[in-house]
């Protein structure tokens, strides 16, 4: 394993470096950390270096990362996710917060943005880590998320009213009880607004759409060792007012 926890960074002579942490931690103790760095890339692999630099400041994306999850990837938040054999190696949870989009939409600014979401539920983007990104999936994220019963939601749609902010939503997803994910909303780098303004750019999201906001630290891929799911695995998905899903792995 070329790196444990890798992020992408400025350093204390404005480089962008490629780095590895070897132990958790929050996103602002991240800062002023001295770091092993990589070469590399992520798609074409890293290695480890002997040079440390210290983390400035994150580089992150200019925009989101954006992928599709067709109709079938849909579970209801009691069912059971049975695996095809080609996702069964590398098999990952994501907890996530996800909208609901209440009528159609297209070019819409982020100051009115919120006037289109129906509502809010819970989500777990499964993905296959062997097919992302893989040369099989033309090294994108979508094949590796897209199988059927990959998206289980629920187990309800709550409204914005009873939402408040959600931006402030503690996140929590447990395997077999344990707990792997633990965190806010208030970390996610892009919010609710500046993702609907950045799908709705020249192309329509019809009603309906649901959106995963992606997911927080603590998924089983950066884990040591790797914390894949196997079959009979319960995953449990729960955030601050939105309720709990509750999902067992079956490998067919």
């Amino acid at each position: 394993m070329t790196f444990q926890r890798f992020i992408r960074f400025i350093d204390e002579d404005n480089v962008v470096r490629y780095g590895n942490l070897k132990s958790e931690m929050t996103a602002s103790d991240i800062l002023g950390q001295r770091v092993q760095v990589l070469e590399g890339h992520a798609l074409s692999g890293f290695l480890q270096s002997k040079e440390m630099r210290t983390v400035k400041t994150f580089q992150v994306p200019s925009l989101p990362v954006i992928f599709t999850k067709p109709s079938d990837s849909i579970a209801g938040p009691l069912e059971s996710i049975p695996v095809h054999p080609e996702a069964q190696s590398e098999l990952d949870y994501e907890g996530e917060l996800c909208f609901v989009i209440s009528k159609d939409c297209k070019d819409i600014p982020e100051s009115e943005a919120l006037q289109y979401v129906l509502g809010y539920m819970v989500g777990n983007d499964l993905s296959a880590r062997n097919y992302i990104p893989h040369e099989v999936s033309g090294f994108q994220m979508s094949y590796g998320k897209s199988f059927d019963k990959f998206a289980p939601l629920g187990p309800y749609i709550a409204s914005p009213e009873v939402v408040g902010n959600p931006h402030n939503l503690r996140l929590t997803t447990k395997v077999n009880g344990q707990v792997r994910q633990d965190a806010n909303t208030s970390d996610m780098i892009w919010n609710v607004p500046s993702v609907i303004a950045q799908l709705t750019k020249g192309r329509t999201l019809r009603a309906g759409t649901v959106v995963m906001m992606g997911t927080p630290s603590g998924v089983g891929w950066f884990m040591k060792p790797q914390g894949y799911v196997k079959s009979g695995h319960v995953m449990e998905v729960s955030i601050e007012k939105l309720g709990a899903i509750t999902n067992k792995v079956v490998f067919c």
